[in-house]
């Protein structure tokens, strides 16, 4: 990512010649104590990640759902505050410090920095708030990472007795990185609470002469059955036709409709 979009320490770059005093404070705004960012640049969640971790000092691992936007979840609501983990408790605005102790194996470096692991990542983010958030949450990080259930399961057996395990043992159960969406979860979740078999996902589909045709979100078993919210690289007549050949219902959800 380019410096000049990145937070930065303000004294640093005070005794660095980089800004003045004048344009430090008339073309910056500042995130956190000493921690600024051009005005007009996004507050993402990924860069009020850095600038968290500017404002600790560099002593605090990044972690939830900061550490989801750094291992590339979409769908982060920028509203949410930073999230870091470090051993001295502080309260400041916009940011969330959790007290947890951190094995080597659950720490990564992300563009330099001390992050936690996927895993180590759904493992906090898959114990809190409603079912349906956390699934949502942790289907974003594992289509962006890869991360696998058997992941997080391995790092939860090491970590018994953590509060929220019931939760999150339901959340691995249910997690599928082949959502590309929070709809395409909500999709996957309404269904198998109709009593449905849990979907696959990014089925591909092929033609009689085994040529491919497209992409559907999701289906059933056996990629029979799909849920038809999007089917790639097929126009929507190309779309009808080919669940009508196939018999394939063409099922939408309804909007309102949630999850646990």
């Amino acid at each position: 990512m380019n410096r000049e979009l990145l937070p930065f320490i303000g004294t640093e770059a005070l005794a660095a010649g980089t800004v003045t005093r004048r344009t430090l404070a008339s073309r910056h705004d500042m995130v956190y104590r000493n921690v600024y960012l051009a005005k007009g640049v996004e507050l993402t969640p990924d860069r009020r990640a850095v600038a968290a971790w500017l404002w600790s000092g560099r002593n605090a691992t990044i972690a939830g759902m900061s550490a989801s936007a750094l291992h590339g979840s979409q769908w982060i609501d920028s509203e949410l505050p930073a999230e870091l983990i470090r051993g001295e408790a502080c309260d400041v605005d916009g940011i969330v410090i959790h007290r947890n102790q951190l094995r080597d194996d659950e720490i990564c470096p992300v563009r330099g920095m001390p992050v936690t692991t996927p895993a180590r990542t759904a493992f906090d983010i898959g114990r809190r708030d409603r079912l349906e958030t956390a699934i949502i949450r942790v289907d974003a990080l594992a289509n962006a990472t890869g991360l696998k259930p058997v992941d997080v399961e391995r790092l939860a057996e090491s970590r018994r007795g953590a509060r929220g395990m019931v939760q999150l043992r339901r959340v691995v159960e249910l997690m599928d990185g082949g959502a590309e969406s929070p709809q395409e979860t909500r999709t996957r979740l309404l269904l198998i609470a109709a009593g449905f078999p849990k979907p696959q996902t990014q089925i591909l589909v092929v033609d009689e002469h085994g040529c491919f045709v497209g992409r559907v979100d999701m289906g059933g078993p056996n990629g029979r059955s799909p849920s038809n919210t999007t089917v790639h690289n097929i126009g929507p007549t190309r779309t009808s036709t080919l669940a009508t050949s196939t018999g394939w219902p063409n099922w939408r959800p309804k909007a309102g409709r949630s999850f646990g």
